[in-house]
Formats: structure tokens, C-alpha cells, sequence
């Protein structure tokens, strides 16, 4: 019988990276699918492009340019380091930076396609009558593009809850501190436990179906058929 107290520290490890990655693609995500969705202008498809970039990029990758952007002797790494005391890399924080940026394309893409997908009368209308942009996008634009939104927003908190191969460079494995879920299966089978590796495997995966299940109930596909 495995030791729960290490799952359960990786379980709710786990949890918090990927709520908080979630948290920061809500933000960035909603903004920027918005601008890309109404506005124009050169280089919007290049930048659409390169924020795309960490869908079909290897994780490795990904985690090798963090650790020359965030590391001490990188210009950011150090600045962190002297001005605030600062160091991200092998931490917790840098698990979270690692989870948001290859689970962000999930976010932004359906967010870009919800805000296109919104009829542009409707928010004519509402300025017609007065309403200012701010208000016409919350009150108009947000609750039509929602549903796609929250469906972008699940399917990047699973993909955040099994991110590896960047939080493994950039946070190392530390139990009870960065070892998440993902990686504490890895140094499970290296080490030779399969009972704890077969536990961890269910949990991982008993958690990304209902996130699984939950995403595709809010997909805009079924608002037809409720």
C-alpha cells in the first residue's frame, strides 16, 4: 500500500499550479483573443502564429528557452535576483510560469474564435444606444463568447494538470515543493514503485476526464441541444 501523504501532496500541488496557470490565461488569453479577433494590423497573423507556438512545440524546448530567459545569468534572472531577491528557477512559481505558457494556446485560440463568432450588429446595436465599448464588451460581447472561453479554459487546466516536460527542466523535482503529479509518476516507475506510479496514474487520470467531461458540456457545440 503506497504512502498517501506524498499523493496528496503532489495531488494538490498539481491543483494549485494548474488553477493559478489557469488564472493567468484567463486573463492574457481573453485579452489578446480579443484584440486579435477585432483588431487589424501587419504582423497580426505572424503573432497569432508564434503565441500558437507552444501547442506543437516539444515541452523541452519550451522549458530550455525558460531556462535562458529566467535563469541568473540570463538579463530577467538577474534583475529578479538583484532588485527583489528573486530566483524562479527550481521553484514552485516557476511551475506555474512553465504550465501557463504551453497550456495558453488552448485558451487564446477558442477565446479568438468566440469573440469572432459573436455577431457584430448586436454590439452596433448597443452602441446605437449609447452603451460605451467597455460596457458593450461586457455586457454584450463576454456572455455570447463565454461558453467557448470556458471551454478553452478546462481543456488548458488539464493540459497544465499534465504538463512535464518544461516544469521537469525549470522546477526540478523536489518532493512536497515542484514534484507535481506528472512528475512524481516519472520518478515513481525510475525508482522501481509501481504501486505508487499505478495510483498516481489513476488519480491523474480519474481528475483530467471530469475536466475532460466538464469542458465538453460547455463546448459551443452543445448549446444547440440544451
Amino acid at each position: 500500500m503506497p504512502d498517501i501523504d506524498p499523493i496528496w501532496t503532489a495531488l494538490l500541488l498539481s491543483l494549485k499550479v494548474a488553477g493559478l496557470a489557469t488564472a493567468i490565461n484567463l486573463v492574457l488569453g481573453i485579452a489578446i483573443g480579443y484584440a486579435l479577433a477585432r483588431l487589424r494590423f501587419p504582423g497580426r497573423n505572424l503573432l497569432d502564429t508564434v503565441l500558437t507556438l507552444p501547442m506543437v512545440m516539444p515541452p523541452t524546448v519550451l522549458g530550455y528557452y525558460l531556462l535562458v530567459l529566467m535563469g541568473r545569468r540570463s538579463w530577467l534572472g538577474a534583475w529578479l535576483d538583484d532588485h527583489f531577491g528573486i530566483t524562479l528557477i527550481f521553484t514552485w512559481q516557476a511551475a506555474v510560469i512553465a504550465a501557463a505558457i504551453v497550456s495558453f494556446p488552448l485558451v487564446f485560440k477558442p477565446a479568438r474564435a468566440a469573440f469572432e463568432s459573436v455577431d457584430g450588429q448586436l454590439e452596433d446595436a448597443a452602441r446605437v444606444l449609447g452603451t460605451g465599448n467597455l460596457s458593450i464588451f461586457f455586457r454584450v460581447t463576454l456572455p455570447l463568447a463565454w461558453r467557448g472561453i470556458l471551454a478553452g479554459l478546462l481543456l488548458a487546466f488539464a493540459r497544465a494538470l499534465g504538463e512535464f516536460g518544461a516544469t521537469l527542466m525549470v522546477a526540478g523535482s523536489i518532493p512536497g515543493k515542484t514534484q507535481t503529479l506528472s512528475i512524481a509518476v516519472y520518478e515513481a516507475v525510475q525508482a522501481g514503485q509501481d504501486d505508487v506510479a499505478n495510483t498516481l496514474v489513476l488519480l491523474t487520470s480519474a481528475v483530467c476526464i471530469l475536466v475532460l467531461l466538464a469542458a465538453g458540456h460547455f463546448a459551443p457545440g452543445r448549446i444547440g441541444n440544451r
